[in-house]
C-alpha cells in the first residue's frame, strides 16, 4: 500500500510543473496593471486547493482576494492548525538585470529562478501538495487544516487583519504555520524565532517651482536632490549607528540571546559571496546579530532629477526617497516614525520644504518556545533533512505574525524553506528544488507529528 511518502516521490515532477505554472502569473499587487493578474492567480490557487481535497472559498475584501481552504474531517479532539502564505509578489523591476524573464521560470543548477519562487508561491504551494498526498492516501489529514492565502502580503495586507477579526470564530485555531522565511544554510533545517518590525516612510523635498538650469542657478538655489542626501546621511554615523534621537531607547541588551546566537552555523563567507558586498554594519557586532538582534535604517528607493541617457544640467525641483527602519521587540512602529519625522525637520537645510509620509508599518515578533508545535516541527523537519534542527532569528518583517497571536490567541511557528542568498526582492530570484521536495516531505510530517 502506498504511503504519504511515496505519493510525494512519485508525484514530485508533477507538484514542480505545477508550480512552474503558478510563477507564470505575473501576480504583482503592487501594480494596478496586474490586477486581473491577481485574479487569475487566486482563483489557480483555489482550484488547486480544491483538487488537493479542500472546501475552497474566495472570499472577497475591499481589496484583493482572499482564499480560504479548510478540512474539519478530523474531528473535535484533534488539533485545527492554520496554514498562512501569500499569492502576490514583488514588482520584476529592473528587469534587465534578471537572467531570465522573472515570469517565464526556469531551473539551473538545482535553482528554481522566478518571481515568486521562494517568496512566497513555491513555499505556500509545497503544504498543498503535502494536504493532497495526505488526502490522496488516506483520504484524510490527521488534523483539522485552515490554509489562507492573501493577495496583498507585499504591499502592507492592509484588508487582512480586518478579515480575520471579522472571522474569528471561523478562524480559530490551535497553532498557525507560516513558511515564508529562510534556513540559515543549505541542509540546516531552521525554525524562526523572531521577525523585526518595520516603519516605512516616504520622504519628499521640494525647492524651486519647476526644474532650473543648473548653470543659470546653481549655487544660488537650494537644491532638493543634494539637501535628501544631506537627510540621508545625517541617519548614520561613521560606525553606522542610527543618530536619531530616542531610536535605541527601547532597544533590549539581550546579552543571553547574543550568546546563543555564537552556536548558529552562520557562514559569513557565504554570504560575502551570496551578497557580492564586503561586509558592513553596525559596529560591535556579528553578522547574525545585525540581522536578527538589531533595527536599521535603510534608504530602499531614490527619485530626483535627470536620470536619461546623456546630461543634461539641471537643478530638480524636488527629490523623494523611500526609507525603511526594521525594529526589534518593545520599538514601536508609531514612536519610531514620529522620533524620524522630528530628525529629518530638525537636520533639513533652510531653502526646502520637506513632506513626511507613513506608507506601512508593523511590530517586531519572538516566538515563545517550548510548545507541542516546536516538538512537532522538530521532528517534522529533522526527519526531512535527516540532521538536527537549529533555531535563529528573520532579519525581514511579517506584521501579521503578531498581529495571528493576538487576535486568535494561537502561537505562530516559522518554518521556512528559502535560502540565503536566494535573491527575494531582487532580480534572479529563486528557490532551491530540494528544500521544494524536502519541505514537502516537512509538511506531511508536520500533519502526523501534530496529531500525535
Amino acid at each position: 500500500m502506498a504511503t504519504v511518502a511515496d505519493y510525494i516521490d512519485e508525484n514530485m515532477p508533477r507538484f514542480r510543473e505545477e508550480l512552474l505554472e503558478f510563477l507564470r502569473i505575473p501576480s504583482v499587487s503592487a501594480r494596478s496593471e496586474h490586477r486581473m493578474d491577481m485574479s487569475r492567480a487566486a482563483e489557480w490557487l483555489a482550484d488547486r486547493m480544491r483538487e488537493a481535497g479542500l472546501d475552497v472559498s474566495v472570499e472577497e475584501t475591499d481589496g484583493l482576494q482572499i482564499i480560504l481552504g479548510e478540512y474539519r474531517g478530523a474531528g473535535d479532539d484533534a488539533p485545527t492548525v492554520l496554514l498562512y502564505g501569500h499569492y502576490d509578489v514583488q514588482p520584476a523591476e529592473p528587469l534587465d538585470e534578471w537572467t531570465s524573464p522573472p515570469f517565464e521560470p526556469e531551473v539551473r543548477d538545482g535553482k528554481l529562478f522566478g518571481r515568486g519562487s521562494v517568496d512566497d508561491k513555491g513555499q505556500l504551494y509545497l503544504h498543498v501538495k503535502a494536504i493532497e498526498a495526505h488526502m490522496k492516501v488516506n483520504g484524510s489529514l490527521p488534523v483539522n487544516v485552515i490554509v489562507l492565502a492573501e493577495g496583498e502580503e507585499e504591499v502592507g495586507s492592509e484588508h487582512l487583519m480586518p478579515f480575520v477579526k471579522a472571522n474569528r470564530d471561523r478562524l480559530a485555531c490551535d497553532y498557525v504555520v507560516i513558511s515564508d522565511t529562510t534556513m540559515v544554510g543549505e541542509d540546516v533545517p531552521t525554525i524562526g524565532t523572531s521577525l523585526r518590525g518595520l516603519a516605512y516612510l516616504e520622504v519628499h523635498v521640494r525647492g524651486p517651482r519647476t526644474d532650473l538650469h543648473s548653470g543659470s542657478y546653481g549655487g544660488a538655489v537650494v537644491n532638493p536632490a543634494t539637501a535628501l542626501a544631506r537627510i540621508i546621511a545625517s541617519m548614520h554615523d561613521d560606525n553606522w549607528h542610527a543618530t536619531i534621537d530616542g531610536f535605541y531607547d527601547d532597544v533590549e541588551a539581550m546579552d543571553e540571546y547574543r550568546e546563543k546566537l555564537k552556536a548558529v552555523p552562520f557562514d559569513d563567507a557565504g554570504f560575502r559571496k551570496d551578497t557580492g558586498t564586503t561586509e558592513v554594519g553596525e559596529k560591535g557586532y556579528t553578522t547574525p546579530e545585525r540581522l536578527w538582534i538589531r533595527p536599521t535604517v535603510e534608504v530602499n528607493g531614490l527619485l530626483s532629477g535627470y536620470t536619461g541617457e546623456g546630461a543634461k544640467t539641471v537643478l530638480p525641483a524636488k527629490a523623494m526617497a523611500k526609507i525603511s527602519f526594521r525594529l526589534v521587540p518593545a520599538q514601536n512602529p508609531d514612536r519610531i516614525a514620529e522620533l524620524v519625522e522630528a530628525h529629518i525637520r530638525k537636520v533639513a537645510p533652510e531653502g526646502v520644504e520637506v513632506e513626511v509620509q507613513r506608507l506601512h508599518g508593523g511590530n517586531a515578533w519572538r516566538a515563545t518556545l517550548g510548545s507541542e508545535l516546536y516538538t512537532a516541527a522538530e521532528r517534522a523537519l529533522a526527519a526531512a533533512w535527516d540532521r538536527e534542527v537549529v533555531y535563529a532569528g528573520e532579519g525581514g518583517s511579517i506584521p501579521i505574525v503578531p498581529e495571528f497571536e493576538r487576535v486568535l490567541g494561537a502561537p505562530v511557528l516559522l518554518m521556512g524553506f528559502g535560502l540565503p542568498g536566494e535573491n527575494a526582492h531582487a532580480p534572479d530570484e529563486w528557490m532551491s528544488v530540494e528544500n521544494f521536495e524536502k519541505g514537502t516531505r516537512a509538511s506531511a510530517r508536520l500533519w502526523t507529528e501534530l496529531a500525535r
